[in-house]
């Protein structure tokens, strides 16, 4: 899948380019706010991944999003959860190993992320994007032992289809992961636990752009 094809499965205005700065957050009582402030500082694909909710409240949290992330022209991702994100109008559901198939979370009619950790993952992967890690240890894949930029390099030369390194990436590494190869990052703390958010993100997406 190309680049192109990717951008072009959102319902945002970012048709003719990739995304290429993915922040990944909870839910919080800030989230209109934040997620303004990472769009102006290079986001340009937001997912919500809150696994803490009611279903209720969750899809309310999601409603919120999408009224941001689609004023902004920004496609919004749903983490696990295809059937909010279908009642959402998001535009993507994301996806581990362990949860629903690729091919049936198609069936709900959005384009699907899936998490890779190894090379067959990668290899054999028929998303629409993939999430390549976690690159550096990270608490919220606690846990999962980070793979390193050994995984980056090979994603870089083998992939099929879009990806993120995503995993611990910060203002202090993004350029190591830039220099394995990777065009693409995906972060959490590195923007949802930053002082300026705006900042934070206007930082990482220099690294992605020079």
């Amino acid at each position: 899948m190309s680049d192109l094809l990717f951008a072009r499965q959102s319902s945002g205005n970012v048709t003719g380019r990739s995304a290429r700065l993915y922040f990944i957050t909870r839910a919080r009582a800030d989230l209109s706010e934040l997620l303004q402030a990472a769009v102006r500082g290079g986001v340009d694909l937001v997912q919500v991944r809150e696994r803490e909710l009611s279903d209720r409240e969750l899809l309310r949290v999601l409603e919120e999003a999408r009224d941001v992330t689609a004023r902004l022209g920004i496609p919004l991702v749903v983490n696990d959860r295809p059937d909010l994100a279908v009642l959402c109008g998001a535009d993507f559901v994301h996806v581990g190993q362990e949860d629903l198939p690729v091919a049936a979370a198609r069936r709900f009619g959005v384009g699907v992320g899936l998490s890779t950790h190894a090379p067959r993952e990668i290899d054999t992967a028929e998303a629409d994007y993939i999430g390549v890690g976690p690159v550096f240890a990270t608490p919220t894949k606690e846990g999962r032992a980070a793979v390193g930029l050994d995984l980056v390099r090979y994603a870089a030369e083998r992939a099929r289809v879009p990806w993120f390194a995503i995993g611990g990436i910060d203002a202090s590494n993004v350029r190591d992961v830039v220099s394995a190869g990777a065009s693409r990052v995906a972060v959490v703390r590195a923007i949802g636990e930053a002082s300026d958010p705006e900042r934070a993100a206007a930082e990482l997406r220099e690294a992605l752009d020079q």
